[in-house]
Formats: structure tokens, C-alpha cells, sequence
């Protein structure tokens, strides 16, 4: 096996940690909310402030990379440090697609 399919077994592995009946139900929720506002109301209760930053501040990593970005670029104008930017790196190059799906829907 390589390193790229043990990464991917480790990606299904976390998957498979999360799957159950009450993280199901904050995904079904999420995908409930009918615009931004109401995304906004929603994470307002859900996550604190730094939460939801760091979670737009690796989506903003995820398409810059994408963009061919360099590491300096992208700290210098999100503030992520070089070991959240890795990590989406990482999830770009082995992960499940997720980054790519949703920057492709958004079109960016």
C-alpha cells in the first residue's frame, strides 16, 4: 500500500469515528439552512467566534493553495500558520475531496 491509500484509509477511518446519529443530525441541519443569514444565525449558537474563523480561514487556505499560492502568500494574508496550511494541504492532495467539491460548487 502506498502513501497516498494509507493516507486515504486513515481519512475513511476518521470518517467512520464521526458516523453516528448525532453528527448526522448536525449535517442535516446545516443542510437545512436556506441562505447565509440563516447559516449565520445557526453557527452564532453552534460555534464561538474563533470556531467559526478558523473553519472560513481554512476553506480561504484550501482555495488559495488551489490557486497555486505559495506558503508565505497565504500566511501573510490569512494568518494561518504553516501547520494549519500543511494540514489543508494535506486534506487537498489526500483527502476525500471535500475542499475541492465545495470550492468547485462555489466556484472559486
Amino acid at each position: 500500500m502506498n502513501t497516498e491509500q494509507e493516507s486515504r484509509g486513515m481519512n475513511n477511518m476518521q470518517l467512520k469515528k464521526l458516523n453516528d446519529k448525532t453528527v448526522d443530525q448536525l449535517f442535516e441541519a446545516i443542510l437545512t439552512l436556506k441562505d447565509v443569514e440563516e447559516a449565520y444565525v445557526f453557527f452564532d449558537d453552534l460555534c464561538t467566534v474563533n470556531e467559526i474563523q478558523s473553519l472560513a480561514q481554512r476553506l480561504e487556505v484550501a482555495r488559495m493553495l488551489r490557486k497555486g499560492n505559495t506558503y508565505n502568500q497565504i500566511e501573510a494574508e490569512t494568518g494561518a500558520s504553516t501547520a494549519t496550511i500543511s494540514r489543508v494541504k494535506r486534506c487537498l492532495n489526500y483527502g476525500n475531496d471535500g475542499y475541492t467539491l465545495a470550492l468547485e460548487r462555489l466556484n472559486r
